[in-house]
């Protein structure tokens, strides 16, 4: 019998600056809210926007990545899981969540447009082994881009070279 299958990939806008706290085995755990908004036309015609807003949790380095260049406005593509949690509240009433857990994050945009800061994006995941550092190794280090060469010169067509001589 197969395995069931929970994957939610959102594509989409954060409502809000990260909120991130740390366990007390120095685990990070960093929460957004994402807004996803799609359109379509009703029967007149006339476009009509509907947005949904989702409670995302980043954990380990992930959640310390999320916190530290993630910002109100970034726009984001997150990969994860739905989770479903009931507890009572204070008042004695049951009351349920929706979170989604992620597992794999990309900063979309680019500078300026609340991307984060990072310059067109960045991939991450979070690892199989969550690492439980007490914060003292600084912010996650990126390497610069590849600087652009310039084109290479080709050589100059062989004429010795027929089309008969090519096996296909």
């Amino acid at each position: 019998m197969a395995r069931g299958v929970n994957k939610v990939i959102l594509v989409g806008n954060l409502g809000n600056d990260p909120d991130t706290k740390y366990t007390q085995g120095g685990m990070a755990v960093t929460r957004i809210s994402l807004a996803t908004t799609s359109v379509r036309n009703d029967r007149e015609g006339n476009k009509q926007e509907r947005t949904e807003w989702h409670r995302v949790v980043f954990f380990g380095k992930l959640g310390e990545i999320a916190g530290e260049y993630l910002r109100k406005g970034s726009q984001v593509y997150v990969e994860g899981e739905i989770r479903y949690d009931k507890y009572t509240g204070q008042d004695g009433v049951e009351k349920y969540t929706t979170d989604i857990v992620a597992n794999e994050m990309q900063m979309l945009g680019g500078r300026g447009d609340g991307g984060g800061g990072g310059g067109g994006g960045g991939n991450y995941e979070r690892s199989s082994r969550p690492q439980r550092s007490a914060g003292n190794d600084g912010p996650p280090q990126r390497s610069a881009p590849p600087q652009r060469q310039a084109p290479q010169q080709r050589p100059a067509p062989m004429d010795d070279f027929s089309d008969d001589d090519i096996p296909f």
